[in-house]
């Protein structure tokens, strides 16, 4: 870790982080439930993206909170943009499952993650469905409302859950390809449409497997630091790459390393360590 950036000064923005997550979660959650979806701002921003006015006021709201705690971290936006730099950055998507959050399927979230010289140090996902912040600090375990939360012990494959994403950057076929593979396996599976609610739910042991091949590094981060220090195998492009381009992202139970090695195979991408 970077020496300016010692457990206490960790801790404390975990801290933060947390507070601010649940705070702008609620609130973006109150707006949905106070606001005719027919009259949100909607603008189109292309492949899969579109912006809403609770998405803005969302990340604004998350980065004064943080800048004005810590002012001299940096600041990078799914909304706002931004580069990393300096000793640290905070990296959050507003709302991830943004098309979910407009429709009123609650399967929606926020994410902070903070990111200093190539490592995820925290995550943070409120869970709009709970009502709950999931975190992590490295090497830290991770946590669900405060409880520890663990990977689940699935070792059969037809016991087995999977989560799928899918991009429109990339190809569907081969998404079929999988979802078919994963069928022939017994398992069932689902595509649900918010990276960091997917991940945590490998992290708490609700599913064992969450895999899509292009994410921004605001949908993944976080969620995939509390994966891992939940105890699930996760398997990722380095962090800096993920800043620049995005890029592919797996998370399962370690019980399944065996079956699901094929898709780090595909991937050519080893587990993440340390």
């Amino acid at each position: 870790m970077n020496c300016a950036f010692d457990a206490a000064a960790i801790r404390a923005r975990a801290e933060v982080a947390i507070t601010i997550a649940l705070e702008v979660g609620r609130e973006t959650a109150r707006f949905r439930r106070d606001t005719n979806p027919g009259t949100l701002a909607v603008e189109n921003k292309g492949l899969q993206d579109f912006v809403t006015v609770a998405d803005r006021k969302a990340e604004q709201a998350i980065r004064d909170g943080l800048l004005s705690h810590f002012p001299h971290d940096t600041f990078m936006g799914e909304e706002s943009g931004g580069c990393p730099g300096g000793a640290g950055t905070w990296v959050v998507d507003p709302i991830d499952g943004t098309t979910n959050y407009i429709r009123g399927f609650r399967h929606w979230g926020v994410s902070i993650a903070f990111v200093t010289v190539g490592r995820i140090e925290i995550g943070v996902v409120y869970d709009a469905a709970e009502d709950k912040v999931f975190h992590a600090i490295r090497g830290g375990g991770a946590f669900k409302g405060g409880r520890p939360i663990h990977a689940a012990a699935t070792a059969d494959p037809a016991n087995a859950l999977a989560i799928l994403g899918h991009s429109r950057k990339t190809s569907f076929d081969d998404h079929l390809a999988l979802s078919k593979r994963l069928h022939e396996r017994g398992m069932d599976y689902r595509r649900m449409g918010a990276a960091a609610i997917d991940l945590v739910r490998v992290a708490e042991g609700a599913a064992d497997l969450y895999y899509e091949r292009h994410l921004n590094a605001w949908d993944m981060l976080a969620g995939a630091l509390i994966a891992k220090e939940a105890g699930a195998t996760v398997a990722m492009p380095p962090v800096d790459r993920l800043l620049a381009d995005g890029g592919p992202v797996v998370a399962h139970s370690p019980g399944l390393a065996d079956e699901f090695a094929f898709i780090l195979d595909i991937e050519g991408l080893p587990p993440v360590s340390g």
